[in-house]
């Protein structure tokens, strides 16, 4: 799967640009806002070892604001290197704060407990910065402002499952020094839970990834099969 400029079938809005393309990106401030609340606001998580980056959220959002700024960089300097890059990084970016937001809000409806502990409610608009706009901004970004993704079926399945591999691995080294993991699900599933929750995540992202690209289809009536960009008739 690959992400790159089509001279033949441009993105719905032109980017890199000081108009909308700026704007949107401009909203990356939402994410440095998110950031400085933890900053300010320390708690049990962020003095364990890992810090904040134990939250798969957080991870996200990092990877997210690494997006934006690269896609800011392109719309004030006009840099193309600049926006291939963004385009590159969005590939992995937005189908996990999509699956982040389904997974977070999903849960959250059954019990909010299950994702985050009594001490670590956040206020709504607070909440939605970390776990809504990073997915809304990004597929503004992937639907308005980028070409077309070029899609293989192998690197759309090989993404989710490494990062899904790598969170899990790197959580449970985590868990290794704090005895605890960040979300209260993972404490009371058992190892075979873990398996199923990780599991399933890398399927949930696989398709979001898929589902990304039928939407950029939808808005952009282009149809990418196989790598191969056909304009539809």
């Amino acid at each position: 799967m690959t992400s790159q400029p089509s001279q033949r079938i441009p993105q719905r809005i032109h980017s890199p640009s000081r108009g909308v393309s700026l704007l949107v990106h401009v909203c990356l401030i939402s994410f440095f806002n998110s950031f400085d609340f933890l900053l300010k606001n320390p708690n049990e998580i962020s003095k364990g070892y890992g810090w904040h980056f134990q939250f798969l959220t957080i991870i996200a959002l990092s990877l997210a604001t690494i997006t934006f700024i690269a896609g800011f960089l392109a719309d004030i300097f006009l840099w193309h290197n600049a926006f291939i890059v963004k385009n590159w990084l969005a590939v992995g970016s937005a189908p996990l704060e999509v699956l982040i937001s389904m997974l977070y809000w999903g849960i959250s409806a059954i019990d909010k407990d299950l994702v985050v502990t009594p001490d670590m409610q956040l206020d709504p608009f607070v909440d939605m910065g970390f776990h809504l706009f990073p997915a809304l901004l990004l597929l503004i970004d992937v639907l308005l402002l980028s070409p077309p993704w070029a899609f293989t079926f192998l690197p759309a399945v090989l993404i989710p499952s490494a990062i899904a591999a790598g969170y899990w691995a790197w959580l449970e080294h985590c868990f290794s020094v704090n005895q605890i993991y960040p979300y209260p699900l993972l404490n009371v599933v058992g190892d075979g839970g873990r398996i199923a929750v990780f599991v399933g995540s890398a399927v949930m992202m696989a398709v979001c990834t898929f589902g990304i690209g039928w939407g950029y289809g939808k808005v952009n009536g282009v149809s990418v099969v196989k790598g191969v960009e056909k304009k539809r008739a």
